[in-house]
């Protein structure tokens, strides 16, 4: 033939009137338009098609040859097919919709985190600039001090020793972290020179054991606060004064960056072997006008992960 067509089955009446009500009950799916082209394409050009090629022979309906119980076999299996996928897509869905956490065999171990309640800046007063704001040349925390002081995780029992006077710290009890008397007797002079303002703290211990004390220290200016750290009170080397229980500690070169706020310098020190009755691990934070002092010490060796944890969070509150 020199021309070919498409023949095309004619459908039976009875399916062209069943056609539109199936139409009809199946939801209407979006269509989303395909993008105009640039040019239309070109129209191709019709062929002329004789009628004689449109008339189709009468179909020939061959008998069955298949037998009935290989039919009801075929049925059964595909039935069983389709539960198996359906069972198997549930389960499926089951797992991707849970947590990690949730399922079995996959829950994520705990890395040794304190579950702390979420933190909240306090207000500033009307008008205030936040304590590294470029208007703020003293680098003054403004907020209310005690709200600055990083809460108690889940679970820790509270320290009502810390708790103070209406949330103020005596400097006297302060001063007993340190174990010599002459460093308390240096240090109170010296906080007295450069104009102490008040003491905001809070401790706690933890379930297994770890007791920490978080202080704030808030003088004039930051000038003063930079002036104690760098020079004095968190030198690299080793801490300035001794602290009760560690008489020998020495900076914590395994201290990681990620754990620190660029803007607030820390000196990061844990005490060396032999450990006394506790390990003890402590970090002093140069904030603005605070100087922040946090302890964490605990029978056995203070967890370093907790530890950095917490000096983390109370760098964030005062930054």
């Amino acid at each position: 033939m020199t021309e070919q067509t498409e023949q095309k089955t004619p459908v039976p009446a009875a399916e062209q009137e069943a056609a539109p009500a199936e139409q009809a009950s199946a939801p209407a799916e979006p269509v989303t338009a395909p993008p105009m082209p640039a040019a239309p394409p070109p129209v191709p050009e019709l062929i002329p098609v004789p009628e004689s090629a449109l008339a189709l022979p009468e179909p020939e309906i061959a008998a069955p040859k298949k037998d009935r119980r290989a039919l009801r076999s075929m049925l059964r299996w595909t039935a069983a097919v389709v539960v198996f996928a359906a069972v198997g897509a549930g389960t499926a869905y089951g797992i991707t919709g849970m947590e990690r956490t949730d399922v079995p065999g996959l829950a994520t171990a705990s890395d040794g985190r304190w579950d702390y309640p979420t933190l909240t800046l306090p207000p500033l007063p009307s008008g205030s600039p936040a304590p590294f704001a470029e208007a703020n040349k003293a680098g003054a925390h403004y907020a209310d001090l005690r709200a600055l002081v990083l809460p108690a995780p889940k679970g820790a029992t509270q320290d009502k020793k810390l708790r103070g006077e209406d949330g103020w710290l005596a400097t006297k009890d302060f001063l007993a972290e340190y174990a010599e008397k002459d460093d308390r007797a240096e240090l109170a002079q010296k906080f007295t020179d450069v104009g102490l303002r008040h003491i905001a703290a809070r401790g706690w211990t933890t379930p297994d054991g770890t007791h920490t004390r978080v202080y704030l220290l808030q003088f004039g200016t930051a000038a003063v606060v930079d002036e104690m750290f760098s020079s004095n009170i968190a030198p690299y080397s080793s801490p300035g004064y001794a602290l009760r229980g560690a008489p020998d500690s020495v900076f914590d070169e395994d201290y990681p960056d990620a754990a620190r706020l660029e803007k607030i310098p820390y000196s990061a020190y844990v005490e060396t072997k032999p450990y006394g009755a506790e390990h003890v691990r402590q970090a002093y934070l140069s904030a603005g006008d605070v100087l922040a002092l946090v302890v964490e010490s605990r029978k056995g060796g203070a967890k370093a992960v907790p530890f950095r944890q917490t000096v983390a969070l109370q760098s964030q509150l005062l930054g």
